[in-house]
């Protein structure tokens, strides 16, 4: 990690679960971190607890991915104050459990915004900083096992998860979008994806904790691995289960 050093990382959904571990992992690692998130208060109790000479690398702002304006206001900011961002993770997510056929559209279309086009959005801006700096960045993208199969659920639950597989069978396409564009222009920008089986995190649906899990801080390992490889090798996929996952 020692490139990144002094570098700027934008986490999306940073106020808890993924987000809140890989931020206080990239901190702990001498990286420059700006949280993302609608609840701006957790933001700051994370940067309470970080040890008192890290706090300051540790910026808290008000974002919903799902926004075009707030993204932009988030972004401008990073730029105007920090410089640009170098590391951008993808974490912001959202369900609403219950089923594609009975749940509310407006519902259905705030998944689709913020874990699809929140990504989209928030990778543009991204991009746009690396290339004009001509930094050698990477993308990060937290997809999902739903995002190659659509899971069952345990028990007698209903499928529940209905736009979610959707959203990140999105993110599965995505990555291979990314990736070839990067190399159309011809960047040193990597992407990568990281597929979390069943994870102990606010958005799990009912049911889904009878299952063995793992926890955020494991997901935040794993991405940590693939922004530490030289600059010659890019972690295009990596799939963290729980031992014993049915799936």
């Amino acid at each position: 990690m020692e490139r990144w050093q002094d570098r700027v990382a934008v986490v999306t959904g940073a106020s808890s679960g993924i987000g809140a571990a890989v931020t206080r992992q990239l901190v702990g690692a001498g990286v420059i971190v700006v949280g993302l998130a609608r609840r701006v208060d957790r933001m700051e109790a994370i940067k309470e607890q970080l040890p008192p000479e890290l706090q300051s690398r540790l910026h808290a702002i008000h974002c919903d991915v799902a926004d075009l304006d707030s993204v932009t206001a988030a972004f401008d900011w990073i730029e105007e104050q920090l410089g640009g961002c170098d590391i951008l993770v993808n974490n912001a997510g959202c369900l609403f459990p219950g089923q594609l056929l009975t749940l509310e559209l407006e519902q259905l279309q705030q998944v689709l915004n913020v874990n699809l086009m929140g990504v989209v959005i928030c990778t543009r801006r991204a991009f746009r900083s690396m290339q004009q700096r001509e930094v050698a960045g990477h993308v990060v993208l937290i997809n999902s096992l739903t995002g190659r199969s659509i899971i069952n659920p345990p028990g007698d639950e209903l499928q529940a998860l209905n736009m979610y597989p959707l959203t990140k069978h999105g993110i599965t396409a995505l990555l291979e979008v990314l990736r070839q564009e990067l190399r159309g222009f011809k960047t040193q920008i990597k992407v990568t994806s990281i597929t979390p089986g069943v994870t102990d995190t606010d958005i799990l649906p009912s049911g889904f904790d009878t299952l063995p899990m793992l926890k955020p801080d494991d997901i935040a390992a794993g991405i940590m691995y693939a922004l530490a490889t030289p600059p010659h090798v890019q972690v295009h996929e990596l799939t963290i289960k729980p031992l014993g996952e049915p799936f």
